[in-house]
């Protein structure tokens, strides 16, 4: 690899760093009741609010519709994702240092594959919140269902749920742009391997 590739997957690796230190993923609940919104953020190892009472706020709302408490010490993925996260950091800023194209290639492709199963895995969280049910809820609507969107906007019932990547989603995407870049001139040199 290049020294201009190495520093990109190097650079690309230490932003990875940042998602100890930002919210990775943030949910929003706008309503007449909440005019300022409330919003929610999903961190490596953690769930907050903009305020020390929002999870509080959520799970009583959650409880009168039958979903259940957002627990963050019973979500398993919050224990391990740090060691995943730190574990992806230091292999891509070794494999930087090599400069092993192969090895490089093999990280960005396995940083993919564990972003993928990540939005995965949030989506059957979602998925299970909102259709799982209490049917001794205080209110009970049939065939509604309370999963937020994946991304983007959607109404359940007079909330306005908006979900979005929070500041750490950001650092994150730009560091498989910066691991991409780095390894793009590898793949090239693939292809130009194949084709002779």
């Amino acid at each position: 690899m290049k020294l201009s590739s190495k520093i990109l997957l190097i650079s690309a690796s230490l932003l990875l760093l940042v998602l100890f230190a930002l919210p990775l993923w943030k949910i929003t609940l706008e309503a007449p009741q909440y005019p300022k919104g409330i919003t929610m953020y999903i961190w490596i190892n953690q769930i907050t609010g903009d305020h020390p009472g929002t999870l509080q706020n959520i799970n009583i709302l959650n409880h009168y519709i039958g979903m259940k408490a957002i627990v963050p010490d019973s979500i398993p993925e919050l224990k391990y994702f740090p060691y995943v996260i730190g574990a992806m950091a230091f292999i891509g800023i070794i494999f930087g240092i090599t400069g092993n194209r192969k090895l490089a290639i093999t990280w960005i492709a396995v940083l993919t594959i564990l972003c993928i199963l990540a939005f995965y895995d949030f989506y059957l969280w979602e998925y299970d919140y909102g259709h799982n049910l209490d049917p001794r809820a205080p209110i009970k609507i049939e065939g509604m269902a309370y999963q937020p969107p994946l991304i983007g906007s959607k109404m359940l019932l007079n909330f306005k749920a908006i979900s979005l990547p929070a500041s750490g989603g950001y650092f994150l995407f730009a560091s498989m742009i910066l691991a991409f870049a780095a390894c793009l001139p590898s793949f090239q040199k693939e292809v130009k391997g194949a084709k002779s």
